[in-house]
């Protein structure tokens, strides 16, 4: 069992957005601990789409040992990390798919994660974000 607090991957086809999530909801969790949040937004040379070399860099990059949530915004990120997760090297272990939408399952899941919550909790959290009304 690790100390650490649960990372989190944001993949998007664009860079800007990628970071603009993770700013958003790291800077919504407020104070105390904060969650390691990486963006991997984008191509490694700066176009849109995703790239699994840029997945990974983040995952290593957030990972504590408590497990690392990777939340996605469209279907072929989804294809990408699920491939990934299947080739079974490429990602930390304890790396989770999140099937929750981009900005809220992003901010309920870095704020979960900040309370110090397992992986299982701050799945469930972005995956409840599903359930948020607007009106």
């Amino acid at each position: 069992m690790s100390d650490g607090l649960v990372g989190i991957v944001l993949v998007s086809h664009s860079a800007a957005v990628a970071a603009a999530v993770g700013g958003l909801a790291t800077g919504l969790a407020g104070g105390g601990a904060e969650a390691p949040v990486a963006p991997a937004g984008g191509t490694p040379d700066g176009g849109l789409g995703t790239s699994s070399d840029l997945i990974a860099a983040a995952a290593r990059s957030v990972d504590r040992g408590a497990g690392v949530a990777v939340l996605v915004d469209l279907g072929s990120a989804v294809l990408t990390v699920k491939a990934m997760l299947a080739d079974e090297d490429e990602l930390p272990p304890g790396t989770r798919l999140v099937d929750a939408p981009f900005v809220e399952g992003a901010v309920a899941a870095v704020v979960t994660a900040s309370a110090g919550a397992d992986l299982a909790a701050v799945v469930a959290a972005a995956e409840e974000a599903y359930t948020y009304r607007k009106v």
